[in-house]
C-alpha cells in the first residue's frame, strides 16, 4: 500500500510545482463562453449511482458528457445508457460518450502488483484526457478517478488546457476519506464532503450537506 501511495504522490508532486502558476496565469473559467465539456468518472456499485444523481441536477449547459469507466466494469455502462436515454426526454440537445480504461486495482489485488496496473491505467488515461480535453472532471471516489485526475493536471502543466477538478466524496464516507479522496484532497479544485465530521477533519473541504 505504501509503495502504491508513494508512486501516486510522486506523480502528483511532479505536476503540483507548476499548478499555482497556471491557475494564476489562466483566470478565464473553462466553458465561460458556452457549453461546458464534462468528463465524469463512474465506478462499479454505488459510485455510479451517486454520480448519476449528481448529473441529474445539472443543466444541459454541461455538454457533451464523457463517461470514463474501468474496462472490467460490466454494470456502469447499462446504468449510464438508461440515465442518458431518460435525459433525452428532458433535454433537446444531449450528447455523451463512454470510454473504458484499465482498472488501477482489482478487488483483492496485491498492493505491490497494483503499482504496475496503476501506471498502465495512467498511460491510457493520458491518451484519453489529452484527446477529449474536458473543461471539468467530476468524480466521487472510484480508484479509476486518480489516474484520470492526474492526467487532467498534466494537461494544465503542459499549457494545453486548464481543467477544473471537482471531487465529491461518497455519502458512505462519514468519518474518514476514501483512498482516492486522501490523494485528491490536495490537488482538486473543489473537494466536497457530505458529512460535517469530515469537514471538521479536512478544512479545505466544502460541506454542502447531502448532495446525492
Amino acid at each position: 500500500m505504501l509503495l502504491l501511495l508513494g508512486s501516486i504522490f510522486l506523480a502528483l508532486l511532479l505536476v503540483a510545482s507548476g499548478r499555482l502558476y497556471l491557475v494564476l496565469r489562466d483566470r478565464k473559467q473553462p466553458g465561460k463562453a458556452g457549453a461546458v465539456s464534462l468528463l465524469v468518472v463512474a465506478g462499479s456499485g454505488g459510485h455510479t449511482t451517486e454520480v448519476l444523481r449528481l448529473l441529474s441536477c445539472l443543466s444541459q449547459s454541461y455538454c457533451p458528457v464523457h463517461y470514463v469507466i474501468a474496462e472490467s466494469d460490466k454494470m456502469s455502462e447499462d446504468k449510464i445508457c438508461r440515465f442518458e436515454k431518460a435525459r433525452e426526454k428532458e433535454f433537446s440537445k444531449s450528447a455523451y460518450s463512454i470510454h473504458r480504461i484499465p482498472r488501477s486495482r482489482e478487488v483483492l489485488q496485491s498492493w505491490s502488483s497494483s503499482v504496475v496496473t496503476t501506471l498502465h491505467a495512467m498511460f491510457y488515461s493520458l491518451l484519453l484526457t489529452f484527446k477529449l480535453r474536458p473543461d471539468v472532471v467530476l468524480c466521487n471516489g472510484p480508484g479509476t478517478c486518480v489516474p484520470v485526475c492526474v492526467s487532467a493536471l498534466l494537461l494544465g502543466m503542459m499549457g494545453m488546457k486548464k481543467v477544473i477538478i471537482v471531487y465529491v466524496e461518497s455519502i458512505c464516507r462519514v468519518e474518514t476519506l476514501s483512498l482516492s479522496g486522501k490523494i485528491l484532497y490536495y490537488f482538486s479544485d473543489y473537494f466536497i464532503v457530505q458529512w460535517p465530521s469530515l469537514k471538521a477533519r479536512y478544512p479545505k473541504a466544502v460541506y454542502l450537506g447531502r448532495v446525492v
